[in-house]
């Protein structure tokens, strides 16, 4: 799709977006995807919007991934591989035969049940073990691929492996890294990634370096705490929108 189907409201708004969720998650080092899909859904066709916040996620993962690589925690990272990439498989295959309108409820109850059980204060501070990486990087892989929103899964994955903050930044910026690879040599084979959506991701490309690096800027004045309340309150938002998406 060409850049003038679009009309100058359309695309200065999807300018805003965009450099709201890249801000957001230069902040915190994910949430770009889950801010930026439900709403530019509203100003842009789905099939443009997922391939599109696919290429730019991954220019965003690779800023962070290669920036703080010396901060990957591979040992909490590679047990997560195997079981995402049987999810994006899955999805892939289900891409058009599933109810996505359920999916996506059943979703966002689960991201804002989370969110708000960590909210509460009850959540265990000790780590969990890595065995929850089968169901997360799986369910990760299925939604990320179906919705480019499965960043929660993985961030939930080391939020539960109790990460410092800039391990967490560095480690979730390789998963996505790694999963945004998947995905977009899947969007290639079935024909949603062309050179329409590589011209719309060039012009979103430097709105979304100028957000990552004033939000990374930020970031480093965020306390531990403040942090992980952060990432809570994301997932909040991000629940809120895949419900009302």
């Amino acid at each position: 799709m060409y850049l003038d189907a679009f009309s100058a409201d359309q695309l200065s708004w999807a300018a805003a977006i965009v450099l709201l969720a890249f801000f957001i998650r230069g902040i915190a080092g994910f949430g770009s995807g889950l801010i930026a899909i439900p709403l530019l859904a509203m100003l842009l066709p789905l099939p443009v919007v997922v391939p599109v916040m696919a290429l730019l996620d991954y220019s965003a993962a690779a800023v962070h991934g290669i920036k703080h690589r010396e901060r990957i925690v591979w040992r909490d990272l590679l047990p997560m591989l195997p079981f995402t990439l049987a999810g994006s498989l899955a999805a892939l295959y289900l891409l058009h035969r599933v109810d996505t309108a359920l999916l996506n409820t059943a979703l966002g109850v689960f991201i804002l049940s989370y969110a708000l059980y960590t909210l509460s204060g009850l959540a265990p501070q000790r780590q969990h073990a890595r065995g929850w990486a089968l169901p997360l990087g799986g369910i990760g892989g299925l939604i990320s691929t179906l919705f480019g929103t499965g960043g929660p899964f993985y961030v939930i994955y080391l939020h539960l492996r109790a990460l410092d903050k800039m391990a967490f930044r560095a480690t979730v910026a390789a998963m996505f890294l790694i999963d945004g690879g998947i995905r977009i040599a899947g969007y290639l084979v079935t024909g949603l990634l062309d050179w329409h959506a590589l011209l719309l991701t060039a012009a979103g490309l430097p709105i979304m370096l100028v957000a990552m690096y004033a939000g990374g800027h930020l970031h480093t004045n965020i306390s531990q705490r403040n942090f992980s309340r952060l990432i809570s309150l994301l997932l909040v938002g991000s629940g809120l929108a895949l419900l009302l998406r």
